[in-house]
């Protein structure tokens, strides 16, 4: 599991910074990519990392502002052009749905692959199988806004294969009953129960993923606990007034959630492009004043989750 920062800044494009665009890689636990966000050049981007149109598997959209959709069109047709067949789910606000088949309808774009669009109109849980569950809820913004939380279901224990060889289990269905749980009976008719032969289970991991907003206690909320808190940070502590005004945050506010809501790692992102060079050192160290387990996202750059 890593993420993959295909997008890091605020509004429009700078030299050094494309608009947002996260990529989640999920290749080990599902074979798959969840993009969140696709602003302006996005497969312009993935061009340059491992990440394969074909294997995005789920999109999320915070918000319908352009530096957070407007690459959304294009990517969706070429993951057709490129052999991506299997399904793809868009996720995003009431008005997303409009964007998309309005887009696809024009440019007479025509996909080889079945697309669901849902539009999120109730916060809670929106996805939900045997492996995670992400959870959408309102920020504050100019418009509506989510921040997701994904949670990844704690992981089985392993077998506990050397008790069963020295009970004299051989390698066999047996193993496979046990591990899954199941009670089976020996030949000299012992009951072996599946839970006396499986190690601690592994805790999931919790991802946070917020849209564009202000300070608020929603942020704290879906950052409970979190392995690693994606925050925006559009400008600097000492620009606090000029954040609350346009509805974003400033890098001690960023710090602030993180830190009261416990999360392990916080990733700064969505820098205005008013930063360039040292600048965005200093916006790191504000950060880090508040939370010291704090690094800063640049375009491209990969950042493994470990367990």
């Amino acid at each position: 599991m890593e993420f993959v920062f295909l997008g890091t800044g605020a509004g429009v494009p700078s030299k050094g910074r494309n608009v947002s665009a996260i990529a989640l890689q999920l290749l080990e636990e599902r074979g798959a990519t969840w993009l969140f966000d696709c602003g302006e050049a996005t497969q312009h981007q993935i061009l340059y990392t491992p990440v394969r149109p074909r294997r995005i598997e789920k999109i999320f959209i915070t918000h319908l502002h352009g530096d957070h959709i407007f690459g959304l069109p294009g990517l969706l047709g070429s993951r057709s052009f490129q052999g991506g067949e299997t399904p793809l789910t868009v996720y995003g606000p009431k008005g997303i749905r409009e964007f998309i088949e309005v887009t696809m309808a024009v440019s007479t774009t025509h996909l080889k692959y079945l697309i669901h669009i849902v539009e999120i109109t109730e916060e809670g849980v929106i996805f939900e199988d045997e492996q995670f569950s992400v959870e959408a809820a309102r920020l504050s913004h100019g418009i509506e806004c989510f921040g997701y939380r994904i949670v990844e279901k704690d992981i089985p224990g392993p077998l506990l294969v050397e008790k069963l060889l020295a009970l004299g289990v051989k390698p066999g269905p047996a193993f496979k009953e046990l591990k899954n749980g199941h009670a089976v009976t020996l030949e000299d008719g012992t009951v072996l129960e599946g839970k006396d032969f499986v190690g601690s289970p592994q805790k999931g991991r919790i991802l946070t993923i917020l849209g564009d907003t202000r300070y608020c206690e929603t942020s704290i909320r879906l950052a409970k606990d979190a392995d690693v808190l994606v925050h925006e940070a559009t400008f600097s502590a000492e620009e606090g007034e000029q954040a609350y005004a346009y509805y974003h945050s400033t890098t001690q506010q960023a710090a602030e959630v993180a830190r009261l809501a416990d999360a392990k790692r916080l990733i700064l992102t969505h820098i205005s492009s008013r930063y360039q060079g040292e600048d965005c050192a200093v916006l790191l160290q504000e950060a880090k004043q508040t939370f010291l387990n704090t690094e800063l996202a640049e375009d491209l750059k990969h950042f493994t989750i470990s367990r």
